[in-house]
């Protein structure tokens, strides 16, 4: 077994469990409220990281340190709008529809790192523009 299939199934059943435990907040508390509570679980986690780093992160590299915080940024952003769009809607069709956000970072990688798609990964693309179009009718 691949050495980052376990922990990408841990973060898989992580985040379905972040989306499930979202919409239970909103049904006690605004979106805005569960951003910053939602925030407050993050840093406890990056505290604890923190110190299995013997408080010394990476920030040496300034290129590292401006895309480490436009990551936490982007994720704050996204998470804010995730979450007024949970409140609002259905968890069924919003947790489909945000989680087909790797459509982005394939874009931005084909176009800015270069990366190459093939036609089996384009295929796959398109059928996930298909779900977008049929989750939102």
């Amino acid at each position: 077994m691949s050495s980052w299939l376990p922990v990408a199934i841990l973060a898989l059943f992580s985040f379905g469990c972040w989306g499930f435990f979202s919409k239970l907040a909103l049904l006690y508390i605004d979106a805005k409220s569960a951003l910053v509570l939602q925030t407050g679980g993050v840093l406890i986690i990056g505290v604890l990281i923190l110190g299995m780093m013997d408080f010394k992160p990476a920030t040496a590299d300034i290129k590292g340190l401006g895309f480490g915080l436009l990551t936490g940024i982007a994720y704050g952003i996204g998470c804010l709008f995730y979450l007024i769009a949970a409140d609002r809607g259905k968890l069924v069709t919003v947790v489909t529809l945000t989680a087909l956000y790797p459509l982005i970072t394939i874009v931005l990688s084909y176009f800015f790192l270069q990366e190459t798609i093939n036609l089996k990964q384009t295929c796959g693309i398109l059928l996930a523009l298909v779900a977008i179009i049929l989750m939102s009718s």
